[in-house]
């Protein structure tokens, strides 16, 4: 399909040439005078792609990228800015910009930006089919899976890939990453998803109770067994257990759950019977089990058990592209509970949220929105509706002192390493993915080495 591209400048000779220049690299190109007359045109019909100058009459660029944003969401925006202006970039990116443009325009560099954002949005779009396809007719938590990052797209497409496999999976991820999600998406994507996902959490549980609770016991097998107690494993039936924070198993159950892993089937405590187990088993931790291994904490046996697929969640600091998604979401779902109209969160407390390092994760993350919720007094949230500790953390435009080479370079330097990170260290599929060639990539990971 070709992309179609949107050209907004009240310039009409660098208007046309970039038209041209954009039709001859096979993109269908549309120009429009203004933001009002662009905003015209994207209600008329689709673009993939919007490159917009800032100072215009009528509708500035940056109003422009912001209007977009909330009637045409799938639009890519790239403004063009003047050599210099970090402030206006910075903002532009704020308000929604995907991508930024210095004058004197080049064509070159132009076209290789608009063919990393084609790229970028063929990856949303195909995360977005994958969350579709992982939740269809499914009513739960799991469609809370929001982002749009290069690690959920993995993470999305390992989903999918895993689900429909009898595998064990083991998710790996600190507190409040969300791994019950995953484990739940994988179940309702499986043909499990008509039987029950029995989740248990290991750590919650007393070792005298959690070996009952997981393999049942029969009437008289301890003080206060007073009747027989079907074991999760057999509840799940054709479904799924979710075993939350297995690396606080302890050992002598690890050694039961090994065995039954190993024999499909589990001895109830107190009886001789064994019964046959048919559920598939996810495991969740947020510690290192290797060196749990090593400390003879953990058995390594069941390590490989359970470690037939790993999937490992991102921390939150690891994917704060996703963060305003998350916000909006959070906002609207405290909107509804308290019955307060809010219009969201100011560009001050944004930047706070995306500078913020998140320890606790989507969980902390959460929480501050419902408390922000529950204390603003405006019309949305501004950064003294937040905690202490967030209000204490460098807002993103940090950089202003910098000039605009140098942050240019940081973040190019960051958005490289992350598309690597989603490569899986694959130089060759990394270029292709941001447009450039392999030597130029290996030049720019020289260039950023050099100035560590």
């Amino acid at each position: 399909m070709t992309l179609r591209v949107l050209v907004v400048d009240d310039e009409e000779t660098v208007r046309e040439e970039l038209i041209e220049a954009l039709a001859d690299s096979g993109y269908e190109a549309t120009g429009a005078i203004d933001g009002q007359e662009a905003l015209e045109s994207a209600l008329e019909q689709s673009f993939d792609v919007c490159i917009t100058d800032i100072n215009m009459p009528r509708m500035n660029g940056l109003e422009l990228v912001r209007r977009l944003g909330e009637t045409s969401p799938e639009t890519l925006s790239m403004i063009v800015t003047a050599q210099g202006d970090l402030k206006t970039a910075v903002e532009a990116l704020r308000v929604g910009a995907a991508d930024y443009v210095l004058k004197p325009l080049i064509f070159e560099d132009i076209l290789a930006k608009v063919a990393r954002l084609s790229e970028h949005r063929r990856l949303v779009m195909e995360n977005r089919n994958l969350r579709q396809s992982i939740h269809e007719n499914t009513r739960t938590r799991a469609n809370q899976m929001i982002g749009d990052s290069a690690s959920m797209v993995e993470l999305h497409r390992m989903i999918a890939k895993v689900a429909p496999t009898r595998s064990n999976v083991l998710i790996l991820g600190e507190s409040g990453t969300g791994k019950e999600l995953i484990a739940r998406a994988i179940h309702e994507s499986s043909d499990r998803s008509k039987a029950p996902l029995v989740p248990i959490n290991c750590a919650a549980i007393p070792e005298t109770l959690l070996e009952s609770e997981l393999f049942g016991h029969v009437k008289g097998a301890f003080t206060g067994a007073d009747s027989n107690k079907e074991g999760l494993l057999k509840t799940a039936g054709e479904g799924t257990i979710f075993l939350d924070e297995l690396g606080d198993m302890p050992l002598t159950v690890q050694a039961k759950l090994l065995r039954a892993i190993e024999n499909r089937e589990i001895q109830p405590v107190g009886s001789v019977r064994r019964i046959p187990i048919h559920a598939r088993i996810i495991a969740a931790t947020n510690m290192d089990l290797p060196e749990k291994i090593a400390a003879e904490e953990f058995r390594e046996d069941l390590y490989y058990r359970m470690a037939v697929v790993e999937i490992r969640v991102p921390p939150l600091r690891e994917r704060r592209e996703d963060i305003p998604a998350l916000v909006r979401h959070f906002v609207e779902k405290y909107r509804l509970e308290v019955g307060r109209p809010c219009a969201g969160v100011s560009g001050d407390a944004m930047r706070l949220l995306m500078g913020y390092s998140w320890k606790g994760n989507i969980r902390e993350l959460e929480n501050t929105i419902e408390r922000a919720m529950i204390l603003f007094e405006g019309e949305c949230i501004e950064p003294c509706d937040l905690p202490e500790v967030v209000r204490g953390a460098k807002p993103m435009d940090e950089s202003d002192s910098l000039d605009l080479a140098e942050a240019t370079s940081r973040f190019e330097s960051q958005h490289i390493h992350k598309v690597l990170d989603a490569c899986e260290g694959d130089k060759r599929q990394a270029a292709r993915i941001m447009g450039i060639s392999l030597s130029s990539l290996y030049r720019k990971l020289d260039h950023a080495t050099s100035r560590r």
